[in-house]
């Protein structure tokens, strides 16, 4: 058998693995690499052989390739159906000889190496494009005397002008016209922004004639035709502005205080010398009788008020608790005892005489009415005001009576209903009344804001007390006689000295308008009622609100404690009721209900044993104790 040269073998019939190795095919470069592969392992193998071996098996291996690409081409290939793979109709059976050779050839058992990832190419970066270069822009800025500079170069240039400088002579730049007058609007506007804000700084006098004398010193025309006060001012502050701006304002002000302080005390040693007004109304020389009468008589009801109290606290046989539950019994036991039309309008005020047998009303026709007790009789009728009635109270010691109207006075009439007495000098409407605890004076609040003390027998206006901020409604005196309570429509309740004419406590606490206030025979003790629906007990030991009582659903009118002891006190209200208080701790003992309308009014008889309230409804209901008629009848049999 003639030997073929291996040439022929491989084209003859290529061996299956040397086919795979080499295969071209379109699936990309891992085909290509495992070709190299087997080169450079069969390059190992045959390392001793000669160099033209190695380089025909390589042909071979071409051709062999290109073989069987194009046996591939020609022969068809058998129909594939989804479910079969598919069958290569070339016949995989190397021939003998080429076995040989592949035995020869190929190493035992090489495992061909894993190929490697192929490694991502850097991304290639393009060159950007060079920004468009812009000519400088020359602008000469300003100095500070204004003139223009050509030295400096305008921010925006680019580092290119600056690398390379003008040579020669400073370059000279022509400004337009329109940019010159710009520049000088700017600076007039700057130097107008600098001179407000010096004008701004500067004290100006608000008073228009202290305007108008600063303009004359300074030689300007205190007033142009048709300039106002504001504008005035201004054109001061201006002027005074552009002085201070060249420096001479300071000398021509200084001049012009020292001649205004010369001028001053000129002025004030003649007025020293002419006129002293004090710092306190001068009262005049009854306002004082009064007040040393009034300091007297305190002393006398003081020291009987303490010696009382220093009794019942050191007497064995004295249990205070029992007798203000006895007290406190019987005004729970209070029952409506008589209801009576009182006039054709709503009743304002209702008053007891000292003894009880009297009553008197005050309606808002202006007539006030006296009845006779307990059956409430009509006695008399006291016609004199022109103006609707505000309120009536009797004389603590005789069966005298004052009313207060709403035109302006107040009046004073005995049980006949003769008028005794007009007290006149309020500027506006009366509101409450109060005599004091010894008959001689009578105090009356109004609504121009002041309260005044009038005595009695002449009629003389004593004091006219301010302190309010707005509308005074309530008045009421103290046991002892040396204080008086006022309230007003300002949420405040203040304490006044009569001895010494000084208010001396403002219990502030009440969010609304006070509309009563009363002192408690105890002497410490002050019930405030105001719009707020509530009403305060002050301790005047403590200078402070000592209990706060939700008393009723509308505003308070009246409050008033008992006047014997003081174990309880009343209040009435716009809800239509009135309402019984404990004294020692403020629960509710009894709620008098049986009016139709609104209660502005109400009082208490010495004894305590009766109570008398009007209303809107136009009548007059008398609230007594049951039980205690029975035992006084037990003390009369």
């Amino acid at each position: 058998m003639s030997k073929l040269p291996l040439s022929a073998h491989l084209v003859e019939r290529p061996s299956p693995a040397i086919a795979a190795a080499t295969d071209f095919s379109p699936s990309g470069s891992a085909c290509n690499f495992e070709q190299l592969q087997l080169r450079l392992e069969v390059a190992a193998f045959f390392k001793e052989e000669s160099s033209v071996g190695v380089t025909e098996l390589i042909q071979s291996m071409d051709v062999d390739k290109e073989s069987s690409v194009s046996v591939s081409v020609a022969e068809p290939s058998v129909a594939v159906t989804d479910d079969q793979a598919p069958v290569s109709t070339i016949d995989p059976t190397p021939s003998p000889a080429m076995q040989l050779i592949i035995r020869s050839l190929a190493p035992p058992s090489i495992v061909p190496p894993i190929a490697p990832l192929p490694s991502v190419p850097a991304p290639i970066l393009l060159p950007l494009a060079p920004l468009p270069v812009r000519p400088p822009v020359l602008r000469p800025p300003l100095s500070q005397n204004g003139e223009m500079r050509a030295s400096d170069s305008d921010s925006d240039c680019d580092d290119s002008s600056r690398a390379h400088p003008v040579s020669g002579s400073a370059v000279e730049y022509e400004i337009s016209e329109e940019s010159r007058q710009f520049r000088e609007r700017q600076e007039k506007a700057k130097q107008e922004l600098l001179m407000k804000r010096r004008a701004s700084a500067l004290a100006v006098p608000t008073n228009d004639m202290a305007v108008r004398t600063r303009l004359r010193r300074l030689g300007e025309p205190i007033t142009l035709f048709g300039e106002r006060e504001m504008e005035r001012r201004d054109r001061l502050r201006m002027i005074m502005a552009k002085l201070d701006a060249e420096g001479q304002l300071e000398k021509l002000m200084k001049a012009h205080e020292e001649e205004e302080a010369v001028a001053s005390v000129a002025t004030e040693e003649v007025e020293e010398e002419t006129l002293q007004y004090p710092f306190y109304t001068e009262g005049s020389k009854s306002l004082l009788d009064a007040r040393v009468e009034i300091a007297k008589y305190s002393i006398m009801r003081a020291a009987s008020r303490l010696s009382r109290a220093r009794r019942k606290r050191d007497d064995p046989d004295e249990d205070l608790d029992a007798e203000i539950d006895w007290v406190l019994k019987g005004a729970g036991s209070l029952v409506l005892d008589c209801s009576e039309i009182g006039d054709d309008r709503p009743l304002s005020g209702c008053s007891f005489s000292h003894d009880g047998k009297l009553l008197a009303t005050c309606a808002l026709s202006g007539v006030a009415k006296i009845w006779s007790m307990p059956q409430v009789n009509k006695v008399s009728a006291l016609k004199g005001h022109t103006e609707r009635a505000t309120d009536v109270a009797f004389s603590p010691v005789l069966n005298h009576l004052a009313t207060a109207s709403a035109d302006c006075t107040a009046r004073l009439w005995n049980a006949e209903g003769s008028l005794l007495k007009t007290f006149e000098g309020h500027l506006d409407r009366l509101a409450r009344i109060a005599f004091h605890p010894s008959g001689k004076y009578l105090a009356t609040a109004s609504f121009d804001k002041t309260w005044r003390l009038w005595d009695v027998e002449t009629g003389e206006e004593l004091l006219l007390q301010e302190g309010h901020s707005r509308s005074v409604y309530g008045i009421s005196f103290h046991q002892d006689g040396s204080l008086a309570a006022s309230c007003g429509l300002d949420a405040l309740a203040r304490v006044w000295d009569l001895r010494s004419g000084r208010s001396i406590l403002a219990l502030e606490g009440h969010v609304k308008p006070v509309l009563g206030v009363s002192f408690s025979p105890n002497g410490y003790h002050l019930a405030t009622g105001a719009e707020d629906n509530a009403c305060r007990i002050w301790d005047l030991r403590k200078k402070k609100s000592l209990y706060v009582i939700p008393a009723h659903a509308n505003l308070i009118s009246q409050v008033k404690f008992e006047p014997q002891e003081g174990y309880f006190l009343v209040t009435a209200s716009y809800d239509m009721t009135a309402k019984v208080w404990s004294a020692r701790d403020f629960k509710p003992i009894k709620t008098l209900s049986g009016h139709e309308a609104k209660v502005t009014s109400l009082d208490i008889t010495e004894d305590g044993r009766c109570i008398g309230t009007v209303s809107h409804d136009r009548t007059i209901k008398l609230w007594s104790a049951a039980e205690m008629d029975k035992d006084k009848a037990m003390d009369i049999d």
